[in-house]
């Protein structure tokens, strides 16, 4: 078997450079490429076919998120690895729904990372240092399911990924843009912006559009770079 190839998608060249030395010291593994933005990414992805894409999700152009979902749904073969700064239950699972095989913070251990590397090429999956297969991954997005999906016996839409649309919708809203000037810049109608704006606070649990933008912001989805007009 030749060396698993592996493609590194973070917006800064120092860690990325440090990543690459760290998983290149390991003989079975061989960094392909270096990507820093997300479109880009989804775009070199697909012409290189990489074993496994160790991916940010805070990123320019598409998140992480978006990229992942886009590329295992063209190529459900390679494993994504999300290795990012925001760590809670909730985004890990955002990041299994989307397609990941794997999410650390950027604080992992090399050796933590390597053996995960190795674990996705298999097939697996690793969530909380735990290594799962394909039947068990789906037992435990379930289990979060039963667990969170519900609120005093009312759905919570908060655990329903948002479509590429209402990501993009959302990316305007965050720079402060009205309905109408999305609607504008879209080529889109004022209402269907009011129907995906109202769709993104029931997935996201909030009240309002402010609220709906710090929470994306919060968890990397939206760059504070990218709201700037």
């Amino acid at each position: 078997m030749g060396k698993i190839s592996l493609m590194l998608v973070d917006d800064h060249p120092l860690f990325r450079q440090g990543l690459r030395r760290v998983l290149e010291a390991e003989k079975d593994m061989e960094v392909i490429i270096e990507v820093a933005d997300g479109d880009e990414a989804l775009r070199i992805a697909k012409q290189l076919s990489p074993d496994v894409v160790i991916m940010d999700i805070n990123l320019p152009g598409m998140n992480g998120l978006q990229v992942t979902r886009e590329l295992k749904t063209a190529m459900p073969n390679v494993a994504v690895i999300m290795l990012t700064a925001y760590h809670d239950d909730e985004q890990i699972f955002h990041a299994v729904r989307a397609g990941a095989a794997a999410y650390f913070p950027k604080d992992v251990t090399p050796r933590r990372l390597v053996e995960a590397i190795r674990q996705v090429v298999q097939g697996n999956y690793v969530i909380d240092d735990e290594v799962l297969d394909k039947p068990e991954v789906a037992n435990w997005l379930l289990q979060q399911f039963d667990q969170v999906a519900y609120i005093d016996g009312i759905p919570n839409e908060m655990f329903t990924p948002l479509s590429p649309r209402e990501m993009e919708i959302l990316q305007h809203i965050a720079r402060g843009q009205s309905n109408k000037e999305v609607a504008y810049e879209l080529g889109i109608s004022r209402q269907t912006v009011k129907n995906h704006m109202t769709s993104i606070l029931r997935k996201l649990a909030v009240n309002d559009r402010t609220q709906a933008a710090l929470y994306a912001v919060r968890r990397g989805w939206i760059r504070l770079q990218d709201t700037e007009s």
